[in-house]
């Protein structure tokens, strides 16, 4: 893999004849991309079977005076017990932040969640329940066989609260309409 094919930061598209039902229109931000593999966060599938406020109850976090609801998302089908939340970098845990890109990072840790539930976390957020994995050169693969479109991300996007639209917007930051999209694929 070059710098060139490096995709952290950037959002993947599931195209039509995605195989895989999990990845049905999914729409994934790709928190890293090296030789050694990938990893991502679902973020257009919210867990309506979890709320915010029960999983902090569920951790022992006192929620005190619950400042935000937070949407807690299926983040993929890699540990799915493990929570990961997505969020603008004007926050930095002291037990570990990663700095994604372009103003994005992803913590890992409790502290986040407690400070989320009291008003001092970051500006904006996503919690995902389990990631996307692959290993090297198993995305790259995916992208040949036309599994996945790949664009850059934004904000309104990544945190936006309207999930069932986020694969739709996607595909028009490509000037993609999705009624165009074939479910069959080819390579020149």
């Amino acid at each position: 893999m070059t710098d060139s094919t490096n995709f952290t930061g950037k959002l993947l598209i599931a195209m039509p004849n995605m195989g895989d039902p999990r990845f049905d229109h999914a729409v994934i931000y790709l928190c890293s991309h090296s030789s050694d593999g990938a990893m991502g966060l679902i973020i257009n599938k919210p867990a309506s079977e979890v709320r915010f406020s029960d999983l902090l109850e569920q951790l022992s976090i006192d929620e005190g005076d619950l400042k935000v609801d937070v949407r807690i998302h299926f983040g993929g089908p890699v540990e799915t017990g493990r929570g990961f939340v997505l969020h603008t970098s004007d926050y930095v845990s002291g037990a570990g932040t990663m700095e994604v890109a372009d103003g994005i990072a992803m913590t890992a840790t409790l502290d986040i969640l407690e400070d989320i539930a009291t008003g001092s976390g970051p500006s904006r957020s996503m919690l995902g329940l389990g990631y996307a994995g692959w290993g090297p050169g198993q995305l790259e693969e995916e992208l040949v066989n036309n599994g996945w479109l790949v664009c850059d991300a934004n904000e309104d996007i990544l945190f936006g609260r309207a999930a069932e639209h986020k694969w739709t917007a996607a595909l028009k930051v490509l000037g993609v309409d999705p009624l165009m999209l074939s479910a069959s694929g080819g390579s020149a």
